[in-house]
């Protein structure tokens, strides 16, 4: 099995080196396309092929990423559409706001066909196999979505979901890496504030992060049955949660993620 991504930028390279990390595909069967010759060096040297042609990648994979800015999602797929065969492989698209209807009128041949089709939302954490990754099958039998679950699930985690959430999954987990990434940033400086040096302050942050994942995740417990296990009465924790609270933490973080439905 063989699948090509076009669009080497940020999202591509990050499902690019993903995969290369991951055992579904070996660096042979996987192919990336951009038209920079600059982007597709790094990937050169891990053994995948690389084309500056959009049409070649088409041709060569039986699964198709198409991973480029929305803006460039229409005439991408009209430059391929001639060079996919749809009872062959399967296409899918990462861009944000681009609907399953756009692209089965952009990609429907003269005979009426359709590709098995997945609209996918990953986010860049992908690049080390760990991203939150939302699907939407078009058009795919169960065969197919079985076979795009196994390959995202290995590079993170994976939820098939109906395309009216997507957005919102996109803000919950697409754009929030990012909070997450600024909660830390944030408890990085305060702890060079509480007297650690800025690497220090980091390594205690990062740590205390993924240990408060991972005991979520290996309990399935909800988040505040394991708040109520540190906070003492009358101790330290509830205090700065309760002054987290006051400064309107859990609602800047509801209105931050609404705002990008916006």
């Amino acid at each position: 099995m063989k699948i090509s991504i076009i669009g080497a930028g940020a999202m591509g390279g990050s499902l690019a080196q993903g995969l290369l990390k991951g055992e579904t595909f070996k660096p042979s069967e996987i192919t990336v396309a951009d038209p920079s010759q600059d982007a597709l060096q790094k990937f050169a040297e891990t053994g995948a092929s690389i084309t500056t042609e959009n049409k070649v990648a088409a041709e060569s994979g039986d699964i198709v990423a198409v991973v480029v800015k929305p803006w460039l999602v229409e005439n991408v797929l009209n430059g391929i559409k001639d060079s996919m065969n749809y009872k062959k492989q399967i296409l899918i698209v990462i861009a944000a706001g681009i609907s399953s209807e756009q692209i089965n009128h952009w990609m429907k041949k003269e005979d009426g066909s359709l590709p098995p089709l997945f609209l996918v939302i990953p986010n860049i954490a992908i690049a080390v196999m760990s991203s939150m990754t939302f699907i939407v099958p078009v058009n795919a039998s169960e065969t197919n979505i079985k076979l795009i679950s196994e390959i995202f699930d290995e590079l993170g985690g994976c939820l098939i979901t109906e395309e009216r959430l997507l957005a919102s999954g996109t803000t919950l987990a697409s754009c929030g890496i990012a909070y997450a990434m600024r909660y830390i940033r944030a408890s990085v400086e305060g702890g060079v504030e509480l007297g650690f040096k800025a690497k220090d302050a980091e390594k205690i942050v990062l740590q205390t992060v993924k240990g408060a994942v991972e005991l979520l995740q290996a309990n399935g417990n909800h988040p505040e049955a394991e708040i109520d296990k540190v906070t003492t009465p009358g101790g330290v924790t509830i205090k700065g949660l309760n002054e987290m609270e006051h400064a309107g933490f859990t609602s800047a973080v509801i209105r931050g993620l609404k705002a990008g439905l916006k």
